[in-house]
């Protein structure tokens, strides 16, 4: 089977282009971080947590689907989260049983500099392309996202 050769000869593929990207993503929020001497407790892993956890509250199982990380992982981060200070567990008003889980005031700080770092390398990134290029083509990713997670709830429905 040659998938490859039908590929376009004149960019990388889809799954490289997204990888790459996050990887670029992650390592410059990381080292903006760590630029101003802040959060260095934190681990590179534990951006699959923040990029996911929101500022409701979310269970565990909720947020180990949206980050892409099974339970025990995700269970694991969110403790060291938890003993750093970042997060906390709180029940969850429709179900006593259950836990949501929140920033802490810290995390919160947290969430509220990487969006603004976030905010700043993307503005970074938008020089390097021509005006209205790279909002074109996050809105265009996002409208990817959107179409493919709209597609999966419609298998979703119709699975026994």
């Amino acid at each position: 089977m040659e998938l490859s050769r039908a590929l376009p000869a004149d960019r990388l593929a889809i799954g490289q282009i997204l990888v790459r990207l996050l990887h670029r993503f992650r390592t410059d929020l990381f080292a903006a971080g760590e630029s101003e001497g802040r959060f260095l407790d934190l681990r590179f892993v534990h951006l699959q947590v923040w990029g996911n956890v929101g500022i409701e509250g979310i269970r565990l199982t909720a947020l180990a689907d949206r980050a892409n990380l099974g339970l025990p992982a995700c269970s694991e981060l969110v403790n060291e989260l938890q003993e750093g200070g970042y997060l906390e567990r709180r029940p969850d008003p429709r179900d006593g049983r259950a836990k949501l889980i929140f920033p802490t005031p810290k995390g919160r700080e947290v969430l509220d500099t990487a969006g603004r770092i976030v905010a700043d390398l993307e503005q970074r990134w938008r020089q390097h392309l021509p005006t209205g290029d790279f909002d074109a083509a996050c809105r265009t990713l996002n409208d990817l996202l959107l179409a493919l997670d709209d597609e999966q709830a419609d298998v979703d429905k119709t699975a026994p």
